[in-house]
């Protein structure tokens, strides 16, 4: 089958996906074209590779970076507005202007993919391929991850098993000294890489005294461990050896922390991540290289694919086009004030993706629910709603800028879309002082995205003065404010007496105060309250819990009733996974 005869309005993304792997290029071609030195390349198959970034990054030397993007979104849908898409269909479209261009994209997570959003690979002719690769497993980065993340836990359950079995003599034959850990005071739990919401309260360590030491505990889906968090922020092994050291897993019953370094674990969890540290490389439909690295959502996460990807394609690429999660109020922000202060990276241009269904949504149309028939009011004209709905959009438009950041809003097109909508967007988006373009790379590729890679250029060229939010050295809860009031539009920030207890430890804390808010919220709304549609106004932000992520170098309010295990849906997308026996080719993934 040929480029021509892909058409997203008749095939499925799996069926295209499948069909465009018949003319991929082998993995060291794509790593060739982009500069990498067959002594960097790390080959899992025809494929699939890892970059081994350390000697590439040390032969890049000083070299100059090429423009980097950041591609994020609007408020979405529960059904996501194709920001993963857009940023292969920019790739793309950047590839067919010329450009050397590279992407770099987040790994999914295995609970969306066989829950109800799926993979996140693109879809129609803007994927990047092999997507049953990529859907399942890849290189093996998040099986890597949960399993140091649970290591950590094995250390911790063990410790104190014996501790309490023994005293402190046995324990010193035992080359162990006694750390004193409260079991009342966890501070992380098992990881999965599943929507399980039924291991999210669990007892563990029930029979006798050689089963373990019983206490309740609990799972998180394995994107949210502060080890992925760790991958996406670090920028060598041995910046990555230190934070893997400084993982907090519970508090001794003086309130001091325990860390992975203390149960001795830190050395052996590294070793499981040392391959996982290496991006993996994919290539999109159209041939142009992508990294993968990190997975983890913005709104329980830091969102980001990693910095080591972004470093190795702004060293080889004239365009490099990076991926945050979710809406500019969590995803952005976070790459802004998080990831590009790790990174000491500048971002070029943002993309904004909207689309004329989430504007829609936001301007009082009928509820969206994943499983269920769109009303007709999303597939049929009607700018009135988009009018109303448009109040979303500005709000991410006025939070790139206040970065400093040049705006593109990528009005991802669907076919549904009428002139008089799209247009409606423009206008609105253009006298925001953003750049605007129609972009139709689901249906048409990279040839569809040329005039959004246009105005990318365009906004590239005119780099403004990239300010952070938030100074290091504000106090904490001034830095949560700050994000609350002029990101999400919140009246301030209220803390239960929990979360007061912590803010006040953390703040008298001064190896902590100092760091960064990662906030925890619901992406579905710029509030913390995911009904709350469109610009909410005249609410508090409500801060239930406070994590601390030492290793990864910031602290986590929790803003809501989030959790950090999603749960599974009562249509999931595993029901409709399968493989053909004649073929063995995976069918169903989307």
């Amino acid at each position: 089958m040929s480029m021509a005869a892909l058409d997203p309005t008749r095939m499925a993304d799996w069926e295209i996906a499948q069909a465009a792997e018949e003319w991929a290029k082998p993995i060291t071609s794509i790593a060739d074209s982009m500069g990498v030195a067959g002594e960097e390349v790390i080959p899992y198959g025809r494929s699939l590779a890892k970059v081994d970034f350390a000697p590439l990054l040390a032969r890049a030397g000083s070299s100059a970076n090429g423009r980097y993007i950041d591609v994020t979104a609007i408020t979405p849908t529960p059904l996501g507005e194709g920001k993963t898409t857009t940023t292969m269909g920019l790739v793309q479209g950047l590839g067919a202007l010329g450009k050397r261009v590279s992407g770099a994209i987040r790994q999914p997570s295995g609970g969306p993919t066989f829950n109800i959003k799926g993979s996140a690979a693109g879809g129609g002719r803007s994927q990047c391929i092999p997507l049953t690769d990529f859907s399942l497993g890849l290189t093996g980065d998040i099986d890597a991850i949960t399993n140091a993340h649970n290591l950590a836990m094995v250390a911790l359950t063990s410790r104190l098993q014996h501790e309490f079995n023994y005293g402190d003599e046995t324990l010193a034959q035992k080359g162990l000294k006694r750390l004193d850990i409260d079991p009342h005071r966890p501070e992380m739990g098992w990881a999965i890489d599943f929507s399980a919401q039924a291991l999210r309260e669990v007892i563990i360590g029930i029979g006798g005294k050689m089963d373990g030491f019983m206490m309740r505990s609990g799972f998180q889906i394995s994107v949210s461990s502060e080890i992925m968090a760790i991958l996406a922020i670090t920028t060598d092994l041995a910046d990555f050896r230190q934070r893997m050291g400084r993982i907090v897993v519970a508090r001794d019953k003086r309130g001091n922390p325990v860390t992975t370094a203390d149960l001795e674990v830190d050395g052996a969890m590294t070793a499981i991540m040392l391959k996982a540290i290496n991006p993996s490389l994919m290539q999109t439909i159209e041939g142009q290289p992508v990294l993968v690295h990190a997975g983890p959502f913005a709104n329980i996460a830091i969102g980001q694919s990693s910095i080591i990807a972004d470093r190795i394609g702004l060293k080889l690429s004239d365009y490099h086009v990076t991926e945050s999660g979710f809406g500019a109020d969590i995803g952005f922000e976070k790459f802004w004030n998080l990831k590009c202060r790790f990174s000491g990276l500048r971002p070029d241009a943002a993309v904004l993706v909207a689309t004329i269904r989430a504007l829609k949504m936001h301007g009082g149309g009928p509820r969206v629910a994943p499983g269920k028939k769109l009303d007709p009011a999303y597939t049929e004209p009607n700018p009135a709603l988009v009018e109303r709905g448009v109040e979303n959009l500005l709000a991410h438009i006025e939070t790139v800028r206040k970065s400093g950041v040049s705006p593109v809003v990528c009005i991802n097109h669907f076919p549904t879309d009428s002139n008089e909508e799209e247009g409606i967007v423009r206008a609105a988006a253009e006298a925001a002082g953003a750049r605007v373009a129609v972009s139709k790379h689901w249906l048409r590729g990279g040839d569809g995205a040329r005039e959004l890679a246009e105005a990318v250029v365009e906004a590239a060229e005119e780099r403004g003065e990239f300010t952070f939010l938030y100074d290091d050295d504000q106090r904490f809860r001034d830095k949560v404010e700050r994000i609350a009031t002029e990101v999400y539009g919140a009246d301030g920030v209220s803390y239960t007496p929990e979360a007061t207890a912590k803010l006040d430890a953390i703040e008298s804390d001064r190896s902590v105060a100092s760091l960064g808010p990662c906030m925890v919220k619901t992406h579905l709304s710029l509030s913390h309250d995911p009904d709350r549609k469109g610009r909410p106004r005249a609410f508090t932000l409500p801060i239930t819990d406070i994590l601390t992520f030492r290793g990864a170098g910031f602290v986590v309010p929790v803003a809501g009733g989030i959790k950090l295990m999603p749960g599974t849906a009562s249509n999931p997308a595993y029901r409709r996974i399968d493989v053909d026996v004649d073929t063995g080719r995976v069918t169903g993934l989307f």
